[in-house]
This record gives structure tokens, sequence and C-alpha cells, in this order.
């Protein structure tokens, strides 16, 4: 379709919703709002040439749909119509659409594409989106889903109130996205805003949106999200034919021998990992790029949020830093408020070390994390895949249930790191290895790990451990404050 492609509302809506399944929720607009300057008669024939272009009464629209078979509310902006501008009409139609989405129990889908607010309306339209973000919240927390697709352009307040609180947001490929506009920034400043850094694959880099999807892929990824979070209210499998998952003693012990050996193997190139982890199960993606991906995924009839690191992505040098940890709380803060359980899946060498992340507040961001995982109101699990080297790692780590691979290693510093600050080289890594008890076996006799997976494969390995994760979850799990604050036994060897 191409990158900026400027559709209309109706084009949009035609494009995502099920052929004959639109109905519009609009109400006529009545008279005119009065203009900042009292000039309401100008303003009154910029409207009639808006409406008479754009064949709409106003910047957005609303209503009821259905995609890919799920039903659904959306407004849509039309940004033909005065810039997509929110004044006061505009921004009674988002709160009334947002409040029926609400008492109907839809999924509310956003797909802003605005100036933001309506300048001839002045500061009686930019309390408009007070409004907007407050119907929105109200939404949210009746646990219903809220998920934006910004649209070339989507600037000013649009962007800073109801289209940046998505429990997922998503961009059009190329388009304009940001607080000020670059015509306003240019002619306040006397200088041009910097290329590259409005843009939706900028902001996907920065974790700022989770995604950059082309609109003819649009309707395809909404189905598959929509579908599993559809899921969420079904009645969970028969718990009689349901397992218990933890057991008292550890299943697998490896000797400190072993832990360098392991080590390198976490290292190795071809082993699975998150991908991989998410292909064995139905799954959909939220966020597809960078060291940390969050994903809806269906485990035996329970479908949990994942959020966990790629260790593709951290091979060619890009590491979790400030901006992916923020990410991940606000992840994990989205599946409480839709009642998802959290899957964590941990397979990093460390965190990024640069000057960069330590101006971004790396620590910080580090213990929220964790803290954000601790008072998740929904139940937790942790994978330790691979390789779980320091801080990055300690942040998925808490959870109700832990199921580790048994070559899986969890460590505060890789080995090398640990053998520079004892011995000043990085020749000991595999003594510090074996001397720091970094290994599965021995976290799990410590009481830190519950379940240990030991397979000769790498599909057996996922394919046993997406299914501890389902028989735990079936149990529909309250979560344990207890079981993610533990520490090691002072009696376990």
């Amino acid at each position: 379709m191409g990158e900026r492609a400027r559709l209309t509302a109706t084009d949009l809506r035609d494009m995502l919703v099920d052929e004959g399944s639109w109905t519009s929720w609009d109400a006529p607009v009545g008279s005119p709002a009065s203009t900042s300057d009292g000039d309401d008669a100008a303003y009154a024939e910029e409207l009639a040439r808006a409406r008479e272009r754009t064949r709409s009464d106003e910047s957005v629209t609303t209503g009821t749909g259905v995609i890919g078979g799920h039903p659904v509310a959306l407004v849509v902006s039309e940004f033909g119509f005065l810039g997509g501008s929110i004044g006061r009409d505009a921004g009674a139609r988002i709160v009334t659409a947002v409040r029926r989405a609400t008492e109907e129990r839809l999924p509310l889908i956003a797909l802003p594409a605005s100036g933001g607010t309506r300048m001839q309306e002045g500061t009686a339209a930019f309390l408009q989106m007070v409004a907007i973000a407050g119907t929105v919240t109200d939404h949210k927390a009746a646990g219903l889903p809220y998920l934006v697709y910004l649209r070339h352009p989507t600037t000013g307040g649009v962007f800073a109130s109801w289209g940046s609180l998505g429990h997922v947001t998503w961009a059009q490929p190329g388009a304009l996205v940001g607080f000020l506009g670059p015509r306003v920034y240019e002619g306040l400043y006397d200088e041009a805003f910097p290329g590259g850094v409005q843009t939706a694959e900028n902001l996907a880099r920065t974790t700022v949106v989770d995604d950059v999807v082309d609109p003819g892929d649009l309707a395809a990824r909404l189905t598959s999200v929509l579908g599993l979070l559809a899921r969420r209210s079904s009645p969970p499998p028969s718990v009689e034919t349901v397992e218990t998952t933890t057991t008292s003693e550890p299943t697998v012990h490896r000797s400190p021998k072993d832990a360098w050996k392991c080590v390198l193997a976490t290292r190795a190139s071809g082993r699975a990992g998150l991908i991989e982890f998410l292909a064995a199960g139905e799954s959909a993606p939220l966020s597809d790029a960078g060291p940390l991906r969050f994903s809806l995924s269906d485990f035996g009839g329970r479908v949990a949020l994942v959020v966990g690191y790629d260790r593709a992505s951290q091979a060619g040098g890009d590491l979790p830093g400030p901006r992916h940890l923020r990410e991940a709380r606000r992840a994990i803060m989205a599946a409480g408020d839709l009642g998802l359980p959290v899957v964590t899946v941990i397979d990093t060498p460390g965190a990024e070390l640069s000057v960069v992340a330590e101006e971004g507040g790396l620590a910080a961001q580090i213990a929220r994390c964790t803290v954000e995982l601790m008072k998740a109101p929904v139940a937790t699990v942790s994978v330790l895949l691979g390789q779980g080297a320091g801080g990055a790692a300690l942040a998925l780590f808490p959870a109700d249930l832990r199921v580790a691979r048994s070559d899986a290693w969890l460590s505060p510093l890789p080995p090398e790191g640990a053998s520079l600050i004892v011995h000043r080289d990085r020749d000991h890594a595999g003594e510090m290895a074996a001397r720091q008890g970094i290994l599965a076996g021995r976290l799990a006799a410590q009481g830190m790990v519950d379940e240990i997976v030991d397979a000769a494969s790498d599909p057996a390995a996922i394919d046993e451990i997406r299914s501890l994760i389902g028989r735990y979850l079936a149990t529909s799990p309250n979560p344990d404050a207890a079981a993610r604050t533990r520490v090691p036994s002072v009696h376990a060897r």
C-alpha cells in the first residue's frame, strides 16, 4: 500500500470491518461551537467547506462493526476534515462512543489521524482531551481492550491523550507521529525539527509504539489479537484432568563442573529461543522487533501475555536498555488491566552497558520492572530458557511459578564479568560459573525454581515447558506474593 498513504476514515473502516457489519453511532452535529475569538461566521464557513469536501459531518466517525468475526467499537479520524482536529462536537462524539463501548463490553479500536486540538475553538477544545482520556481510562478499568493504530499524521493533544493510552499501540509505516508538529516547531524556533525522529519506525525502535503495521495487514493482525483476547472469558479446561505441576524435589541435578559447558550451550547459534517458544503454540505478536517483545499466546486453552527477550536480536548487538524495560512494565500493567496471566521468557546475556543506558535510568528501570512483576494482580510464570545474566534477567524472574530448562542459568553477571571482579581477568569464567551456583538444578535445590525440563531436543524442551505452563494456568491460580519474593533456603546445598 506504500508508506504514508492517507486513507479516508471510510476507506480504512471498510478495509477493517467484515462486509455489511458496520453500524454508525453518530448523531447529527448541531450548531457549530463558538470560536475562541468570536468570529463564528468564518468558522461556520470552514466547517461547511470541510463537510462538502469530505462528505463527513465531523473529524471523527464512530460506530460498531465486526473484525474477523469479533464485534468491536471503532473511533476513526477523518484527517481531511480540518486536519482531523478535535473540537467540542468531535470530542463529545468520542466520549459518547467510548462510554457506549464500555457499556456494551466491546473492545475499542482507535484509529487517529489528527493535528490535535481545533485551534479555532481554543482552550475549550483543548480540554476535550481530558474528557476523552477519562473515558478511555474507565474503559480500560472495566477490563476491556483498548487498541490504538496511529495513522499519518498524529500529533499534538490527540497523541498526548487518547493516542497514547492503548494497551497496544501500532503505527502506520512512515507516519509522522509526534507531540509538536514540525511546522509549528520550525515557526517557533526558526529551525527545522531534526529529521527521522517523529516517524513510526523511530518510535517503534524507541518503544514509544509497539510495532509498525501496514494498513493492508491491520485487519489480519486485529483478527488474531481479538481472537485470543476473546478467550479470556472462556471456561478453563477441566481441572480434574490436570496434573499438579509443582514438585518438592528438583527433577535434574547437574554437577558444578558442568556449569561452563551449560553456559556455552545456551550461547550456541541456532538454539531455540523466544521466537520458537511462541511458534510452538497459537500466538499473536503485539511487538515484533527488538530485544524485548510481547505477544499473546495460547497455552492449552489459557491465553497469556508473553513478555520475553529475543536471543537473535541480542546476538546482533541490540541489548535491552531502559526503554525496553519501560515497555516490559507497560505490558505487565496491560495484562493486569485485561486479566491476562503473564509469562516471562528469560534468555539474555545482560542489559545494555552504555552512557545512554546509564543516563536513561537503567538501574531504576530494572528495579521498577521487578516490582511491577511482583505486584501484578494476575498469575505469573517465569521461564528461564537460556542465558540469565544480570539485572535484565532479574527484572523478569519473580513469579508464582518458575520453570527452567535444565542447562539454563541465572547469575549477577556473565561468568566473564564475575571473573573480572574476583580475578581481574576473564580467564576464570568457567571457575566462577561453577563457584557461583548459577545452574537451574542448583536453583531448584534452593527452592528458587519449581520445575526443570530436561529434554534432548529444542522442540521437545519447548513443548514440555509450554505444557507445564498450560497445566498450571488451567488451575486458575491466584497471585502468590510469597512465591514471588522467596529467597534461597539457608539449608539448601
